[in-house]
């Protein structure tokens, strides 16, 4: 999304010329119409104002003589995948970001929406795990390993961080280490870089981070997430959340609902006070998906045993600013076999290979 858009802002009242003023100086090419609560009123742009002067308008007119009152819209935070192909199937350049009360927040234009972004942030990914509720797939193949679709499940996550700008990758490796480095090299055939950290021995969920190396930027938060995971979470979003919100540590999370299968009883001594029927019980749930900040990384000793939970603990007493982050998207931990069942159908319909 642009971060000019405001320049392209006028009222109904003013004129046509005013409007060609800013289609002419900036570059989104479009002026937005909204009334004085924001609220979208109209777009224009200089084919509407080619049109209006060929049917005997001034310059000076209204420029709500010229708009296009009904324009193709967006709620923002829409996908800029979706965005594009929007403005493809609608055949326009630009669309008008609203909140839910119809308030223009911002203007995503064709052209911003496919310039890919370029993050340096690092992407750690998990890669080490034996994978032994996957057996007998697993006896010779590392769990990241196993093909959904026809690409293994790494290949799709680094596509999916590649896609959305990430290039500086390090994988932790111990379980058949040998078959991710033939497949994957330094990462030059995928047109990223890839370097391998090697767990002598398993050293937990977040003991891997004592062995990265010294390449590693000592100034930017890391991506840490877990080699099984798909997912179709906004990267993008999530690092930018990490930064705006100042935090230690973020862990991404999904709710996940329970029902207990029977009614329940409360009850005061041998007194009913109320009873529920097969309630449903709502938590968040660890989606193996962190941004950890510097001081986190560099917490963690070299080739010491450690948790993620453990060391998330650890920095909560600090300064309180390890916090989570909803997601709502597709996400899949392929842990068990029928995990890996469902995922070979819902490969086809994420968009995350091609």
């Amino acid at each position: 999304m642009s971060h000019r858009w405001q320049k392209t802002l006028l009222n109904a009242a003013s004129t046509i010329k005013q409007a060609l003023e800013i289609i002419d100086s900036e570059a989104m090419r479009v002026a937005v119409v909204v009334n004085q609560d924001g609220h979208l009123q109209g777009m224009v742009t200089d084919g509407d104002i080619r049109r209006g002067l060929l049917k005997d308008l001034t310059l000076q007119d209204p420029v709500a003589l010229v708009m296009n009152t009904s324009p193709v819209t967006a709620l923002v935070g829409t996908h800029k995948d979706s965005l594009v192909k929007l403005m493809e199937k609608k055949e326009i350049l630009s669309i008008p970001l609203l909140d839910a009360s119809g308030c223009v927040v911002g203007l995503e234009t064709l052209h911003s929406a496919l310039k890919k972004p370029q993050y340096p942030h690092p992407i750690f990914i998990m890669a080490g795990g034996f994978g032994t509720r996957l057996r007998p797939l697993t006896d010779n193949c590392p769990k990241p390993m196993l093909n959904i679709g026809d690409k293994p499940i790494l290949e799709i996550l680094i596509r999916s961080f590649v896609k959305a700008g990430f290039s500086n990758f390090y994988i932790s490796t111990h379980y058949m280490p040998e078959k991710i480095h033939e497949y994957f090299g330094n990462g030059s055939n995928f047109g990223i870089k890839i370097t391998y950290v090697y767990e002598e021995k398993p050293l937990g969920t977040g003991g891997a981070l004592g062995l990265l190396p010294d390449s590693l930027p000592k100034d930017l938060p890391l991506i840490m997430i877990n080699g099984d995971v798909l997912t179709t979470v906004n990267f993008e979003r999530l690092l930018n959340f990490h930064i705006e919100q100042d935090a230690d540590a973020t862990m991404c999370v999904r709710e996940y609902d329970y029902q207990i299968p029977y009614g329940v009883i409360n009850g005061e001594g041998n007194k009913i006070t109320s009873m529920i029927e097969k309630p449903v019980q709502r938590y968040f749930i660890n989606a193996g998906i962190y941004v950890l900040s510097p001081k986190v990384i560099q917490s963690v000793p070299k080739n010491y045993k450690l948790d993620i939970p453990t060391l998330l603990e650890q920095h909560m007493l600090e300064r309180e600013k390890v916090l989570m982050f909803p997601i709502h998207e597709y996400w899949l931990d392929i842990g068990r076999m029928d995990d890996f069942k469902r995922a070979q159908v819902d490969i086809n319909n994420l968009g995350l290979v091609k």
